[in-house]
C-alpha cells in the first residue's frame, strides 16, 4: 500500500495544491485502498494488487480535464528537495542553533563578569593604581566586551551557515518517504523538546530567586544574585534556542502550506522590532543596575519585555490577517 501512496503522490506533484485537487486526490486514495484490500482477498500477491491498482487508478489526465483542473505552471512548480539536502539543512540548522545559544550565554556571562566584578572590588574598597576608576570597573568592562566580540562572531558565522539555504524560501517539495520519514524523526524528538522547554522556562522563572536569597543574606550580596540571576537565566534561553532551532528546521521542512509573501513580510516586521526592543531592554537593566543600584528589581524588565512583545506580535498577526492589505 505504501507504493501506491508514493504513486499517487508523484501523480499530484505537477496539479495546484487547491481545495478541490486536495479531495480529488483524498477520494482516488480511498478508491485505491478499497481496490487494493478487496484483491488482497482474492488471493492476488502483493506486486499484482499494486499493478492492477495502479493500471485502473493511474490514469489522472481524464480526471483533471472533466474537473476543469490544469497542470501548475512551471514557474509555480516547487522544486524537489533531495533527502540529503533536507537532512543537511536539518544538521546546520542545529549547528547554528549551538553557535547563537552560546553566543547568547557568553552576552550574558559578559554581564554577570561585569557585575560580580564590580561589586566585588567595591565591596574590598580596591581602587586602581590611578584612582580614576575601580579596578573592578575596568576589568569587567575589558572582560565583558571580549566575550560579547566571540559572541557577535559566532552569531556572524552561524548566520553565514544558513546563507546556502536561500533559496528554500522560494518554496519547495519533499518526496513522500522523505516527509513520513522528517514526521516521525519530529515525533520522537518531540518530549525531548518539551522537557528542554519546560526546564528553559522553570530555570527563567526560578533564577530570580538568588536576587532574593542575596538580598535576604546581606544587601551586599544582592548584586552577586544577579550575577547568578543572569547565568542561570542565561542556560534556560540557550535551551530555547537550541531546540527551538531543531524543532524550527523540523517545521520548515513540513510546514504546508509554505508561507505566503504576507506573513514573510510579518516575520519580517515583527523580527526587526524584537532587535530593538531586547537590545532597549538589556539596556534599561543595566543603567538601572549601575546608577541607581536596584539590582533588586529591575530583573523584571525582561519577563515584562516578553510579555509585552508577546502581545505585540500576537495583535499585529491578528489585525493582518483581518486587514491583509
Amino acid at each position: 500500500m505504501e507504493t501506491i501512496i508514493v504513486y499517487l503522490e508523484n501523480m499530484f506533484a505537477s496539479l495546484p495544491k487547491t481545495s478541490e485537487v486536495e479531495h480529488l486526490k483524498r477520494e482516488l486514495l480511498s478508491g485505491m485502498e478499497d481496490k487494493y484490500l478487496e484483491l488482497k482477498r482474492e488471493g492476488k500477491s502483493e506486486n499484482e494488487a499494486i499493478g492492477i491498482v495502479i493500471s485502473e487508478f493511474g490514469n489522472i489526465e481524464e480526471l483533471t480535464a472533466e474537473l476543469g483542473i490544469q497542470p501548475a505552471g512551471i514557474e509555480e512548480v516547487a522544486p524537489v528537495l533531495t533527502e540529503e539536502e533536507a537532512y543537511d539543512y536539518a544538521a546546520v540548522k542545529r549547528s547554528v542553533g549551538l553557535w547563537t545559544g552560546l553566543g547568547v550565554f557568553l552576552c550574558a556571562s559578559g554581564v554577570a563578569f561585569l557585575i560580580f566584578l564590580v561589586t566585588f572590588f567595591e565591596h574590598n574598597n580596591i581602587k586602581a593604581m590611578t584612582g580614576s576608576m575601580e579596578t573592578g570597573s575596568l576589568l569587567g568592562l575589558i572582560g565583558m566586551f571580549v566575550l560579547i566580540a566571540i559572541a557577535v562572531g559566532m552569531f556572524i558565522h552561524s548566520g553565514m551557515k544558513l546563507d546556502r539555504f536561500k533559496y528554500m524560501e522560494k518554496g519547495f517539495q519533499l518526496p513522500y518517504e522523505l516527509k513520513m520519514s522528517l514526521q516521525r524523526s519530529q515525533a520522537h524528538f518531540a518530549l525531548t523538546y518539551r522537557v528542554s522547554i519546560i526546564t528553559g522556562v522553570g530555570l527563567c522563572v526560578l533564577s530570580p530567586a538568588f536576587i532574593f536569597a542575596g538580598a535576604y543574606i546581606n544587601d551586599d550580596y544582592a548584586s552577586y544574585g544577579v550575577s547568578v540571576f543572569m547565568l542561570m537565566a542565561a542556560v534556560g534561553v540557550f535551551l530555547f534556542i537550541y531546540y527551538g532551532n531543531i524543532q524550527g528546521a523540523y517545521t520548515k521542512l513540513l510546514e504546508e502550506p509554505h508561507l505566503t509573501a504576507d506573513m514573510k513580510e510579518r516575520e519580517r516586521i515583527v523580527g526587526a522590532v524584537g532587535a530593538i526592543v531586547w537590545p532597549l531592554a538589556t539596556a534599561l537593566f543595566l543603567f538601572t543596575g549601575f546608577v541607581y543600584q536596584r539590582w533588586d528589581v529591575n530583573w523584571a524588565i525582561f519577563p515584562i519585555t516578553g510579555v509585552l512583545f508577546g502581545m505585540f506580535s500576537n495583535t499585529y498577526h491578528i489585525l493582518k490577517r483581518k486587514n491583509p492589505s
